[in-house]
């Protein structure tokens, strides 16, 4: 009897499916052998796609003359500094006692790619091939993902999306970025007095470039407009209450041209003046009108990556790369399930499990309170009804939560570790509890046939508050108006007693002075939210529709997009507060793409490449299609720009761009 390979990604997995075979082997060079099973690893990628210069030596010279490079066949290589690595899983692959090989690589289209390119150049033939698919590295999942690992041809459209990924990547890259440097990169080098540039374009990081750049001049170009509201301070049995005038039907205002908006004046001495209509006689303010309704507030859904990149900037100041590089850490440790995902949901199967995660989470003292109660309770048992479970909304891999297991690792995290751990076990407990509940008062209070708009928020129910503090939710609704928001049982038995026609004691009226407040800039943890909702971005309904659920980029890209930026000096990041700024490198580069190839910075074009991708793992369209579509965009685009010249039309946009930062108005890290 022959036998089993298992090939992981990182010798840290590899290790964990030898413990949970119980080789009992020792540890040889680059593998584990049992009696029964072999166990490897790659190091992340051992493969690579050769550069031009592979192809034809001519290549190796930049010239205008080679392009567009669209080659018919692609060329592979080892990478030079894991070549050992390489020849060792090879050897295993092709060893004749070696029946199955089974594919333990992360479940994805780039743990798929990495192991496909190790069996193309180590030219595998005639064997079993059976991809283990897992959600997390606890020993009862991984045993499942051996027990029910499927014919690795079942991942062969997985494959063909990943490929075609590499290829589209390293065709635009290598094109664009020598077609863009050969006719431009001397006019930046000019202008800047430096010896060579280099403009690197990407599918993906143009794209998010632009929406840096686009973002930073959104908000150099906003004029700030003064506005002056005018505030009712009013007495409710004693409790000090304000309400804000409204020009709404029926007041002297109503559609003046002296208003900014129905609450507030262009000019203060409007305000002043209205002010004055109020007190001309002995000021009787009564209740117009009193609306009541109680509001629910469900827990929020479960950690994607993005979701979670975007917490952790907000309440920890860290990079999407640094939270990656942790979520990771507690995913090796068997802490969390598997990260890279863009599902805010769970699978039907793993709600059926759901107990063993709550249960563990009973080892985990800052926690153990709430998933001993959450235990008591039923809604852990009915969860496969909820809206937290939807098969539909999941493509690889179900939204992070606890394994409630590897507590032993705790010990050894650091400080910021536990801290995103508790954050991702605290979401996942939450979904467990009741909805917050609040009482909400609309009160209208009448002065002289002029009305002021009063809202309480009540809470009359903590729910899920109780496990997931307010600081570590997702705040308000966007537009949702400053309320006052507490426990007030004596404030809201007052509110309850008054009606329609009450008396209000008013004790004066203000005039507060505001301004229009320009976009914005991204920060970090939004900037990856903006990439995974690109469809935002997009105005046509249509294509907006199309590409949902595909973005820019994906989760496992996203940071590393940011990163690259971030290297290149095209964008700054502020390590103290996460946000981002473009430099006058990156708004130059902007302007090149802009002039020349303007669809690079369009969202439109880059989640539509993605959604190609989605397709073709999904069977739905041919590599053959997809490749006609991508050959024929780049040697369009490649004519175009050959075809014209921008150099003069950029020097008005460079003067601008340089005249901001030489006035010292560039953000600084």
């Amino acid at each position: 009897m022959g036998k089993s390979l298992y090939i992981a990604e990182k010798p840290s997995v590899a290790q964990e499916f030898a413990r949970v075979l119980k080789l009992g082997a020792s540890r040889r060079d680059g593998y584990l052998e049992g009696e029964d099973s072999i166990v490897t690893w790659c190091v992340g990628h051992l493969v690579t796609m050769s550069y031009p210069e592979v192809y034809d030596p001519k290549f190796k010279r930049w010239s205008l003359a080679t392009l567009p490079f669209l080659p018919k066949e692609f060329k592979y290589e080892i990478i030079p500094s894991v070549s050992k690595q390489f020849e060792i899983v090879k050897g295993l692959l092709n060893r004749p006692d070696v029946e199955t090989i089974y594919v333990c690589t992360d479940s994805g289209r780039e743990g798929e790619y990495i192991y496909r390119l190790v069996e193309q150049m180590a030219g595998v033939k005639g064997k079993k091939r059976r991809r283990v698919w897992i959600d997390s590295q606890t020993e009862e999942e991984i045993l499942r993902g051996i027990r029910e690992a499927k014919d690795l041809s079942e991942y062969d459209n997985l494959s063909s999306a990943a490929y075609l990924r590499a290829k589209e990547d390293y065709l635009m890259g290598i094109n664009f970025s020598r077609l863009l440097t050969l006719k431009y990169g001397d006019t930046i080098s000019n202008y800047l007095k430096v010896n060579r540039t280099v403009i690197s374009v990407g599918r993906v990081m143009t794209c998010v470039l632009g929406m840096v750049v686009k973002r930073e001049r959104e908000i150099r170009e906003f004029v700030k407009t003064p506005f002056y509201r005018v505030e009712e301070e009013f007495s409710l049995s004693g409790r000090s209450a304000r309400g804000e005038w409204r020009a709404q039907e029926g007041s002297r205002y109503f559609q003046s041209p002296k208003l900014y908006k129905e609450n507030g004046f262009r000019k203060k001495e409007d305000g002043e003046e209205l002010i004055r209509f109020l007190k001309e006689e002995p000021v009787k303010a009564s209740i117009f009108s009193m609306e009541r309704k109680k509001e629910k507030k469900n827990p929020p859904l479960l950690f994607n990556l993005a979701e979670l990149q975007n917490e952790c900037s907000r309440l920890f100041k860290i990079s999407p790369d640094e939270t990656l590089r942790v979520v990771q850490e507690l995913y090796e440790k068997k802490l969390v399930t598997y990260p890279r995902t863009d599902a805010r949901v769970l699978s039907t199967a793993a709600a059926k499990e759901i107990g063993r995660n709550i249960g563990g989470l009973r080892n985990y003292q800052k926690l153990s309170v709430f998933a001993g109660e959450v235990l008591m309770g039923t809604a852990w048992k009915n969860l496969a009804k909820t809206r937290y479970v939807n098969d539909k909304q999941i493509t690889d891999h179900y939204a992070i939560v606890p394994t409630g297991q590897g507590f032993g690792a705790l010990k050894s995290l650091t400080k910021l570790s536990e801290q995103v751990y508790e954050l991702v076990a605290r979401r996942f407990l939450a979904i467990f509890y009741p909805a917050v509940e609040y009482q909400k008062v609309q009160l209208v209070t009448t002065v002289r046939g002029e009305k002021f708009f009063s809202s309480f928020k009540i809470l009359l129910s903590e729910g899920y508050l109780k496990v997931l503090p307010a600081s570590a939710d997702s705040g308000k609704k966007k537009g949702e108006d400053a309320e006052e928001v507490g426990c007030d049982t004596g404030l809201l038995e007052i509110l309850k007693g008054l009606k329609k026609g009450d008396s209000v004691e008013v004790q004066d009226f203000v005039i507060k002075e505001g301004e229009t407040s320009p976009p914005k800039r991204y920060n970090s943890g939004s900037m990856i939210l903006a990439m995974e909702n690109a469809g935002q971005l997009i105005e046509d309904e249509e294509l907006r529709a199309q590409i949902k659920g595909s973005g820019i980029g994906t989760s496992a890209t996203r940071a590393e997009i940011l990163k690259k930026l971030v290297n290149n000096q095209y964008i700054a990041l502020n390590v103290k507060t996460q946000i981002i700024t473009p430099t006058l490198l990156g708004e130059m580069i902007y302007d090149v793409v802009r002039a020349s190839i303007y669809s690079l910075l369009n969202p439109e074009l880059t989640a539509s490449w993605e959604k190609g991708l989605t397709q073709m793992a999904e069977g739905s369209i041919t590599e053959e299609f997809y490749m006609q579509k991508l050959e024929k965009f780049i040697t369009d685009k490649t004519q175009a720009v050959l075809g014209a010249d921008y150099r003069r039309a950029l020097m008005p946009c460079f003067d601008a761009a340089s005249g901001f930062y030489k006035k010292g108005k560039g953000v600084k890290k």
